[in-house]
């Protein structure tokens, strides 16, 4: 069964704020970069346009030994044989978990976002493999923000593996890091920059430094076949 290991990175990816790039560019370059989990965002795509760069996402994906999740829609992960789905809080809804369960199998990963300490709460104890909890820092996806303070009473009561998201940047990562987390979740921190390889493999090392702390910054880490 695919589990989420700490020390995660978190990709995001949406054409939208990938200045002229495609999904599939940007997810190559993460994936040089260091990147550990795709997921495919893409709002108002149509959907047989959505499958085509699910399948090529997940081939690429599973080609790197990178986790490819995609968002909201639980049947369009099994018809382009994602590793999972991401839901939010109106999926579940149409989603429940139960049913989403069945129709992935119960192999394959299923996340959920939430967006306060109470909606945390109640999907704790649901059964999903990861919670997205954000946006932590401003941030142009949202009119509000919840702030680092709020990290640690986050991770005092979560039975999985939580990813910090929103607004995260090489400037208030460490704060993060600090008060706690262990795996983040980006989208403009890394399709935004010029050189996604490179920072993709800042933050990485970030994540890294939990793991191995080292006063030299290690290597950026190449994915893919040999």
């Amino acid at each position: 069964m695919l589990k989420i290991k700490d020390y995660s990175l978190y990709l995001v990816i949406t054409e939208e704020y990938g200045k002229g790039r495609s999904a599939f560019e940007m997810a190559e370059s993460a994936i040089k970069g260091g990147v550990d989990i795709i997921q495919m965002r893409e709002k108002n795509t149509p959907k047989y346009k959505l499958v085509g760069m699910g399948k090529k996402l997940s081939c690429l994906c599973k080609d790197s030994g990178v986790t490819f999740i995609v968002n909201d829609d639980p049947k369009l992960a099994k018809e382009v044989n994602a590793d999972g789905v991401h839901l939010g809080q109106d999926d579940i809804k149409k989603y429940p978990i139960d049913e989403t369960r069945k129709t992935l199998g119960p192999d394959k990963i299923i996340g959920i976002s939430t967006h306060s300490l109470e909606q945390f709460s109640k999907v704790n104890n649901e059964g999903f493999d990861y919670m997205a909890f954000g946006p932590i820092f401003p941030t142009k996806t949202k009119d509000y923000f919840l702030g680092a303070g709020s990290i640690k009473n986050i991770l005092n009561i979560a039975l999985r593996p939580v990813f910090f998201i929103g607004g995260i940047n090489l400037s208030n990562i460490d704060w993060l890091l600090e008060a706690g987390a262990k795996n983040i979740a980006l989208i403009r921190g890394i399709i935004e920059a010029g050189d996604i390889v490179s920072a993709a493999g800042e933050f990485k090392n970030r994540l890294n430094s939990l793991k191995s702390p080292s006063p030299c910054p290690l290597p950026l880490r190449g994915r893919g076949k040999r």
